[in-house]
């Protein structure tokens, strides 16, 4: 369906935005322009909503506010657009849709609008990097891109500005994924481990989301899997079109792989020396592995090279902040669950400070015990995970509380105040939480501008 039609379409019906959040506010705009009558739904109660200008605005445009406890009630209307956050199965939506309700998102609409090639990313850990990557690779090949999706910048009021030749590329998260029927030209998954359970039914509902990214595609789409993660290797018999593997661990014979210290393709195509990666961590030189296996073909091996030993990284996964008195600050809020911690606490060669703990996703800290033994020489915890980590780094074998001191009890500021105050100068401190950051704030990206502002703030 091309995208004027679409909107041609919606003109004699009513539309009800569940969410009045970033992913639905442009699409209220755009449907409000084009005379669609839009009713703007919210859980918070209009004291408590942080942007009273935007809903001034909304008002203006002639959008019905429906906020607070009774934001569900009422739902007939003929469209839905649900937030991603919210689940697609709570009552409110199953029974407008026994009404005749079309329940749907933005994402979905994007994808049956979208006139251009999408590439599309999913996984536990590395998403936005891995995004970024392919979008920046893409633009330095001269191709016109369009970035977005989970990634923070929705894309359906753009659509009607896009051009055949153009390359949409995407992150989606397991919430955008739950409901789509439709998958992009090429899908990739860069791995998959327990994330979100305080949301999903379960891993098995978390696993069956990410897979719809490749699920819908014929025979002509590229699905990239990573060979070294269990589950997602466990997909292949499910590909419809081209199989493309990335391994850093294991041997495989064609697709992307690391030979010595060198990304190569199909096994003797040498493009890219890790040593020629400017973002450190053994993590991003995977992220790299998956993005040069989704762009083989559209971008040359060259501008794959000059780009990767200028490009910094993406805010908030191991951001340096500053240095002060020989210390350094890096700041990878973005880390909401134990493996994402994993990957930074290797990134590093030294032992680190590190700050950890937030909001409970009902995640198992295990694992991250004995990494945090390995790679921690101090353990500052905040949050109300803090109990679950100190717990697993005290199980952990070779745990020694003389060589690894645990402060805990402590605010989020305090947890900054501490680290500091017990760093010498060549150490690293660094906030990788291993928790999402709902307890105390809106989401990992306040969490980390916080950060950085306590960081900045700091004195001799």
């Amino acid at each position: 369906m091309m995208f004027s039609e679409w909107l041609d379409s919606l003109k004699d019906k009513t539309v009800a935005i569940v969410g009045i959040g970033v992913s639905n506010t442009p699409l209220i705009r755009l449907l409000t322009d084009h005379g669609v009558s839009v009713t703007a739904c919210d859980k918070a109660t209009r004291d408590k909503f942080q942007n009273e200008p935007l809903l001034r605005e909304l008002e203006e445009r002639g959008v019905k506010l429906q906020m607070g406890e009774h934001y569900l009630d009422g739902l007939d209307h003929d469209f839905i657009f649900r937030s991603p956050g919210i689940r697609p199965d709570i009552p409110a939506f199953v029974a407008a849709k026994e009404r005749g309700s079309v329940i749907t998102s933005e994402m979905e609409v994007f994808f049956d609008v979208c006139p251009c090639k999408k590439i599309a990313v999913t996984g536990s850990d590395g998403k936005t990097t891995t995004t970024t990557i392919i979008a920046k690779l893409l633009e330095a090949e001269g191709y016109t891109v369009h970035l977005g999706g989970n990634i923070g910048h929705p894309l359906l009021a753009e659509a009607g500005e896009m051009k055949e030749a153009d390359i949409a590329v995407l992150e989606l998260s397991s919430f955008q994924l739950m409901t789509m029927h439709a998958s992009p030209d090429i899908a990739v998954i860069t791995n998959l481990a327990p994330n979100h359970l305080d949301i999903h039914n379960g891993m098995e509902e978390y696993v069956a989301a990410k897979e719809n990214i490749y699920l819908w595609q014929d025979g002509s789409g590229k699905v990239v899997l990573n060979h070294d993660n269990d589950i997602t290797r466990s997909f292949a018999p499910k590909v419809k079109g081209k199989l493309t593997w990335f391994a850093r661990k294991t041997k495989i014979d064609s697709g992307v792989t690391l030979e010595g210290d060198t990304i190569v393709v199909q096994g003797d195509r040498a493009v890219l020396p890790v040593s020629g990666i400017l973002l450190p961590g053994v993590h991003n030189w995977e992220n790299y592995m998956a993005a040069i296996a989704a762009v083989d073909g559209l971008v040359s091996d060259e501008t794959i090279r000059a780009f990767a030993g200028t490009f910094g990284g993406v805010e908030h996964r191991i951001e340096l902040i500053r240095e002060l008195n020989g210390v350094k600050y890096y700041n990878d809020s973005i880390a909401s669950s134990p493996s994402r911690t994993q990957a930074g606490l290797r990134s590093f060669q030294q032992k680190v400070i590190l700050i950890a703990g937030g909001y409970d996703k009902h995640l198992d800290y295990t694992d991250l015990g004995p990494e945090i033994v390995e790679h921690v020489k101090a353990l500052v915890l905040t949050g109300a995970t803090a109990g679950k980590i100190k717990a697993a780094a005290e199980r952990a074998e070779g745990y020694d509380p003389a060589t690894l001191p645990i402060y805990d009890g402590l605010d989020f500021a305090g947890a900054l105040n501490q680290a500091h105050e017990i760093a010498r100068p060549g150490d690293v401190v660094i906030l990788s939480p291993a928790s999402a950051s709902f307890d105390q704030f809106k989401n990992f990206m306040v969490r980390g501008n916080t950060f950085k502002q306590l960081v900045l703030q700091l004195d001799q």
